[in-house]
């Protein structure tokens, strides 16, 4: 399932099957962030899909995405919880004040954010590498990707992130591991259920239809709340 191939001149087929791994790679960070936060009663967070207009995308722009950490064909912009990451997550308990259970609550509140924004990240190429499973008739399991392999589905930017987040989780690698594992599991069983796969496969199609440049939060809330209400 690697899409990674150095084309001279792509096809129009390929250029519009390139076209809808944009497009399910952003509706995955978009599902995610709307529907995972939701689902685990964290607080909505604004955020709005950026796109290089699809129907002018060229054939260097598909290069450009291809390459490590370009986000020039599309982005999010916002939709993460936690908008400044501290150096560590030692340093932030030491700035907290109070009682004991209200300075745990406090950072039961944060990790739990922490989690979700991780997640949202890894959902994006997740959802990316199962539409080019689907389309080449190919199993999405455990076993035929892995979390460095994401950087094949548009994901390089997506991951760098996540390091950040798990540098600032732990200076350990065995826990920053340990972390990203249990994380990479929860992402990948969010865009394997068939619900959530609904819902992202409709928010990729209206992406594809409706060629604009920004698709806004209200838009995206709508869509994935009409699927997940029509079930």
């Amino acid at each position: 399932m690697k899409r990674n191939k150095i084309i001279e001149t792509l096809s129009q087929d390929e250029l519009k099957e390139y076209k809808k791994c944009v497009a399910f790679h952003e509706a995955g960070h978009a599902a995610g962030i709307h529907l995972h936060n939701q689902a685990h009663h964290l607080p909505p967070v604004f955020f709005n899909i950026n796109f290089k207009r699809l129907s002018a995308l060229a054939d260097t722009d598909v290069m450009a995405y291809q390459s490590p950490h370009s986000d020039c064909i599309a982005r999010v912009e916002g939709g993460r919880l936690i908008e400044s990451l501290p150096p560590s997550i030692d340093s932030l308990l030491c700035g907290l004040s109070g009682h004991d259970d209200s300075r745990m609550q406090l950072t039961k509140a944060y990790m739990s954010a922490f989690d979700a924004d991780i997640i949202n990240l890894l959902i994006g190429p997740l959802a990316e590498a199962k539409h080019v499973a689907d389309v080449d008739d190919e199993l999405f399991n455990h076993r035929l990707i892995s979390l460095d392999a994401l950087k094949y589905y548009g994901g390089s930017f997506d991951l760098a992130l996540v390091n950040e987040y798990l540098h600032s989780f732990s200076a350990d690698k065995q826990q920053q591991d340990e972390k990203s594992v249990k994380l990479f599991t929860a992402a990948f069983d969010f865009v394997n259920n068939k619900a959530n796969w609904k819902a992202i496969t409709q928010l990729a199609g209206y992406i594809l239809d409706s060629n604009k440049s920004i698709i806004c939060c209200a838009e995206i809330v709508s869509i994935l709340d009409q699927v997940e209400l029509a079930g």
